[in-house]
């Protein structure tokens, strides 16, 4: 064989060889960061809510194609607002015992109103205790802080508290003056080439939020509570405005499922793992939890699914 031809089928079978390796890259780069958004679990003693947390990871785990982690979207007990220590103990034990034995993925988790320890408490409130407020759940959860950020390929993700102590009573739905000035800082620093998910409990904006009570006020007027959705939400959005990358927010609290896409950001709100808390569908919404989908290109997908 003459030198030339022998270097042009060396050549080519060379390339050959390393088409799958190049064709597997390039797929790589399209292929979407892949997630299992599970939220408002409510875990609690008994069959029902205990194999329906089993359940749902197992389903979860057995997606194809496969997972990258899981985003646990907060109210992971059935509630710790009003209970003694003892109960909480209790949900929180059964909750990280379910977790450990039947989840192999990464989580990342959120910290739900209801994983909040003694803010209803009327009598005897255990203020002065350690674990009082969101600590107990911070520890729990393994937080290092109870809102954090991490980065996955070309999206940062970014992990808000977003109930906040009604002085009055009850909670709120926004974000404290500490964590506003932590997400403007956070959001100055991201790499403009890469894509932004926001994931909080209480959604920043949600039709689902007016809906939860399943009707009209007296006059007419559709009521979204203080407690149901952000109450900086126009803040938020004159923020969100200088920064085109942030292109998806997802989170859970209302146990009812929408999609809404304003001013190119898309809103999931993802329905509940424990539906109508364990007591099947809440309003016309089976327990479920989402998969969520972000793409190379900013682009999103959201696929709920029915695990039982």
């Amino acid at each position: 064989m003459k030198r030339k031809t022998f270097l042009q089928a060396t050549a080519t079978a060379l390339g050959g060889s390393l088409l799958p390796s190049l064709s597997f890259a390039e797929e790589n780069r399209k292929r979407p960061i892949r997630f299992a958004h599970l939220t408002d679990i409510h875990v609690k003693p008994g069959i029902v809510p205990e194999s329906g947390m089993a359940k749902a990871l197992q389903h979860a785990q057995q997606m194809k194609p496969g997972l990258d982690f899981i985003i646990n979207g907060g109210d992971s007990i059935m509630d710790a607002l009003e209970a003694d220590k003892t109960k909480t103990q209790t949900q929180w034990d059964l909750f990280k015992n379910i977790l450990q034995k039947e989840n192999s993925l990464p989580v990342y988790h959120t910290i739900g109103n209801h994983d909040i320890w003694g803010w209803f408490i009327k009598q005897n409130k255990p203020e002065n205790d350690r674990l009082y407020g969101k600590q107990w759940a911070v520890e729990m959860l393994e937080l290092k802080n109870r809102f954090y950020s991490f980065t996955k390929n070309n999206w940062h993700f970014i992990v808000l508290d977003s109930v906040q102590l009604n002085p009055a009573g009850g909670y709120i739905g926004k974000l404290d003056v500490e964590q506003l000035d932590w997400l403007l800082q956070e959001l100055k620093n991201i790499p403009a080439d890469k894509f932004i998910c926001i994931v909080s409990h209480i959604p920043v904006l949600s039709i689902c939020s007016g809906l939860f009570f399943d009707k009209t006020e007296a006059n007419g007027d559709l009521l979204i509570k203080r407690n149901l959705m952000h109450t900086d939400f126009i803040t938020l959005k004159k923020i969100f405005t200088k920064y085109p990358n942030i292109k998806a927010c997802i989170s859970g609290h209302i146990h009812l499922q929408d999609e809404v896409e304003y001013l190119g950001i898309k809103y999931y709100c993802n329905g509940a793992v424990s539906g109508n808390w364990w007591g099947g569908a809440f309003q016309e919404f089976e327990p479920a939890y989402a998969i969520v989908e972000l793409y190379p290109d900013g682009t999103s997908k959201r696929t709920m699914i029915k695990y039982q």
